[in-house]
C-alpha cells in the first residue's frame, strides 16, 4: 500500500513538473513574439513617421495598420499569456470586458485595414489618372476612420450578447449562444473582409498583368520603330548594315556574276535590341514580384485567420461539436500572428521602406 502510494506522489509530482516547464516555456515564446511583433509594428510606424519620402497617403493606411497590430501586441497579447498560464481569469469581469472589446475591435480593425489598404490599390491601378487627384492625406484619414467605426460596431453587439447570459467570474470568453450573433460578428469581422480581399486582389492582379502586357507591346513597337529608322540611316553610311559585293557565281555557269548579300551588324541597332530584352525581363520580374506579393498577402491573411473563424462558426452551431482550450488557444494566437507578419510583407518588398530601416538602425547604433 505505501508502495502505490509512494509511486502516485512520484508521478504526481513528475506531472506537476512538467506541466510548469510547459507553462515557462509557453509563457516565454509567446511573450517573445508579442515583443517582436511590438518592436517591428513600432519600427514601421517610426519609418513612416521620420522619413519624409514615405509621406504618402497609401503608405498612411500602412501605419494605422502598424498602430492597430501594435495595439494587438501591446493591449491583447499579455493579457491573454496571463489567462493561458494561469489556466483561469483572476483580473475580474470589468478588465475582461476591456480586453475582450480591445480584442474584437483592434483584431476586426487589423482585417479591415487589409481590405482598405486592397480597395487603395485597386483604385490606383485601374483609375490611375483621376484616382491620383483623390488619393489625398484627408482621403486616406477618411478611410482609417470609416475602418475603425466599423470595427466598433462589429465588436460591441459579442461584448452586449455576452452580458445576456451567466458568465463565471473564473473565465473571460464569448459565448454565441445565438446563430444570429455568430453570423453576425465573424461575417462581420472575417468572412465578408476576406471575399472582398480575394476579389479585389485577383482584379488587381489581372489589371497589373494587362497593364505591363500593354507597356511592353508599345516600348516593343517604339525600339523595333527606333531600330529600323538606324538601319535605314545605315544603309546610306559607311557602316551600311547591308552590302553587296560582286562575286564569281560557281552555281549557275551561264551567268558570270552573282550579287551576294553580306550583313554587317551595327552595334547602335543591337544596343536597342539588348534594350528592348532587359526590359521585357525587368517587365517580367515586376509581375513575378507583383504576384508573389499577392500571394503572400492572401496567404499570411487566410493561414492566420480562417482557422479561426471556422472553429467559432463550428463550436457555436454544432451544439455536440467541442475543441479543446489548448487548440481554441492555438487558433487564436495564429490570427494574433498576423499582426506580426504584417508589416514585415507590406514593408519588406519596398525599397524605400528598406532603406528607412537602415537609416533607424543606423541612428539606434550611434545612440
Amino acid at each position: 500500500m505505501d508502495l502505490v502510494n509512494s509511486t502516485d506522489n512520484n508521478c504526481t509530482s513528475e506531472e506537476l513538473t512538467k506541466g510548469l516547464t510547459m507553462k515557462i516555456l509557453t509563457s516565454l515564446a509567446l511573450s517573445i513574439l508579442a515583443l517582436i511583433t511590438t518592436a517591428i509594428n513600432s519600427l514601421v510606424i517610426a519609418a513612416i513617421i521620420v522619413t519624409r519620402k514615405l509621406h504618402h497617403p497609401a503608405n498612411y493606411l500602412i501605419c494605422s495598420l502598424a498602430v492597430t497590430d501594435f495595439l494587438v501586441a501591446v493591449l491583447v497579447m499579455p493579457f491573454s499569456i496571463a489567462y493561458i498560464v494561469k489556466e483561469t481569469w483572476i483580473m475580474g469581469q470589468v478588465v475582461c470586458d476591456i480586453w475582450l472589446s480591445v480584442d474584437i475591435t483592434c483584431c476586426t480593425c487589423s482585417i479591415l485595414h487589409l481590405s482598405a489598404i486592397a480597395l487603395d490599390r485597386y483604385r490606383a491601378i485601374t483609375d490611375a489618372v483621376e484616382y491620383a487627384t483623390k488619393r489625398t492625406p484627408k482621403h486616406a484619414g477618411f478611410m482609417i476612420a470609416v475602418v475603425w467605426v466599423i470595427s466598433i460596431f462589429i465588436s460591441m453587439p459579442p461584448l452586449f450578447w455576452r452580458h445576456q447570459g451567466n458568465n463565471r467570474d473564473d473565465e473571460c470568453i464569448i459565448k454565441h449562444d445565438h446563430i444570429v450573433s455568430t453570423i453576425y460578428s465573424t461575417f462581420g469581422a472575417f468572412y465578408i473582409p476576406l471575399a472582398l480581399i480575394l476579389i479585389l486582389y485577383y482584379k488587381i492582379y489581372r489589371a497589373a498583368k494587362s497593364l505591363y502586357h500593354k507597356r511592353n507591346a508599345s516600348r516593343v513597337a517604339k525600339e523595333e520603330q527606333n531600330g529600323v529608322a538606324l538601319l535605314e540611316t545605315g544603309k546610306s553610311s559607311k557602316m551600311s548594315s547591308t552590302l553587296c559585293i560582286a562575286e564569281k557565281s560557281f552555281s549557275d555557269p551561264s551567268t558570270d556574276f552573282d550579287r551576294v548579300h553580306i550583313t554587317i551588324r551595327n552595334p547602335k541597332f543591337e544596343n536597342r535590341q539588348e534594350k528592348i530584352w532587359k526590359k521585357q525581363k525587368i517587365s517580367g520580374t515586376r509581375e513575378r514580384k507583383a504576384a508573389t506579393t499577392l500571394g503572400l498577402i492572401l496567404g499570411a491573411f487566410v493561414i492566420c485567420w480562417l482557422p479561426f473563424f471556422v472553429k467559432e462558426v463550428i463550436v457555436n452551431i454544432c451544439v455536440t461539436c467541442y475543441i479543446s482550450d489548448d487548440m481554441s488557444n492555438v487558433l487564436a494566437w495564429l490570427g494574433y500572428l498576423n499582426s506580426l507578419i504584417n508589416p514585415l510583407i507590406y514593408t519588406i518588398f519596398n525599397e524605400d521602406f528598406k532603406k528607412a530601416f537602415q537609416k533607424l538602425m543606423r541612428c539606434r547604433h550611434y545612440l
